[in-house]
């Protein structure tokens, strides 16, 4: 059994509670972009903001993988953007788990920040599609893992 660790180097403080999720099969590129949109939200904001992406109302602005993303109207100050919908419902799941750690802790859950959050690489998973006159085309799929401190502020 692998030994994950976190990428938050500082000592979880009484305040802090903290949660992961490995080897995910969804979009590395999109789940970078989420993540930067929730970073430092509190708990309500950032449900609010994956419940309006899940429901196709408010795009994710892509910033940073935004070659060949469309344009969104929605978007203020900033052109490129997607719904990444697998993504937010993972990471839904994610902020619940880590809300469950906070009420398992004793922390109040409306007074919820996010600290940290992060999405790195995770292993890919390698095969092989058979094509014509015994060739064979290369399938490569990037597995995420996603990581969150919240923190209670008053």
């Amino acid at each position: 059994m692998p030994n994950f660790g976190y990428s938050y180097a500082e000592e979880l403080a009484e305040n802090q509670v903290k949660a992961s999720a490995r080897d995910l099969r969804v979009s590395f590129k999109e789940m970078v972009e989420l993540v930067r949109e929730l970073r430092g939200k509190s708990l309500e904001d950032a449900r609010r903001i994956l419940e309006d992406v899940i429901s196709l109302r408010r795009p994710v602005p892509f910033k940073r993988y935004k070659k060949g993303v469309g344009h969104r109207r929605q978007l203020q100050g900033w052109k490129a953007g997607r719904y990444p919908v697998k993504a937010a419902k993972l990471v839904m799941k994610l902020l619940k788990s880590a809300e469950a750690n906070a009420e398992q802790k004793g922390l109040d859950t409306e007074r919820l920040f996010i600290r940290h959050i992060a999405a790195q690489q995770g292993p890919k998973l390698r095969r092989f599609f058979p094509r014509a006159f015994g060739r064979a085309t290369p399938k490569v799929e990037q597995l995420v893992h996603v990581e969150v401190v919240l923190e209670e502020r008053g």
